[in-house]
């Protein structure tokens, strides 16, 4: 189990932070939330990579809109979420995710999101050099911003029957990025990782973990 702090980002903004792992690590992950704020799921997600032996920050992104925000995943919660990040540039973001990446200075970084945070991760490997290797979980803003030059190596994951993410949306991705290793789970939908949503698949999600997680051994050692 972790614990909330502040952060304090570039811009003087005060932002919140669910912290986990171990004392000592050598090895850090910044986890990015979804459009539903840090909320039990996103924690969950956390405490699963604090357990496997990182420091996590799981900053909350939403806080430059309302603190505190932590929705679920009924159709009024994902209405209320996409204002939330309406209402947020794409630079307060990464300001954001920067003051995650400073809490954990020393550490050979990773950054991981999912939905939102998806694509966060990717902008983690092209707007930023904080980290050394990136994981996106089906980043819906990741072939809108495709041609972006990463900086490290990055993983990304997607559902096959995602509604808002096409295949054609993950082909040109690829066709983009050949040296980004993009994994499709067939059958799968959006959010196939969260056991809080109806849309969980847990043979795809235990996959796609298991998968991050050594794409995180192998780069962050």
């Amino acid at each position: 189990m972790g614990k909330t702090i502040d952060l304090k980002a570039a811009d003087g903004h005060t932002l919140s932070a669910y912290v986990a792992g171990p004392e000592g690590a050598t090895k850090g992950i910044v986890v990015i939330q979804e459009i539903f704020g840090v909320n039990h799921h996103m924690r969950d997600m956390a405490d699963r990579f604090a357990a496997a032996g990182y420091a996590v920050v799981a900053p909350a992104l939403f806080d430059r809109a309302e603190r505190g925000v932590e929705l679920g995943y009924t159709p009024d919660d994902i209405a209320k979420g996409r204002e939330y990040r309406m209402k947020l540039t794409d630079a307060q973001v990464m300001a954001d995710v920067e003051a995650a990446a400073a809490h954990l200075a020393g550490k050979k970084l990773g950054i991981v999101g999912y939905c939102f945070g998806g694509t966060v991760a990717w902008w983690g490997a092209t707007r930023s050099k904080s980290f050394t290797a990136a994981c996106g979980w089906y980043g819906g803003g990741i072939a809108g911003t495709k041609d972006e030059r990463p900086t490290c190596p990055v993983e990304l994951h997607f559902g096959e029957k995602d509604a808002s993410i096409p295949m054609t949306d993950v082909e040109a991705i690829r066709a983009a990025q050949p040296k980004v290793e993009s994994f499709v789970y067939p059958g799968a939908g959006h959010g196939f990782g969260c056991d809080e949503r109806g849309s969980f698949s847990k043979p795809d999600y235990e996959l796609a973990q298991q998968r991050t997680l050594a794409f995180f051994a192998k780069h962050l050692g």
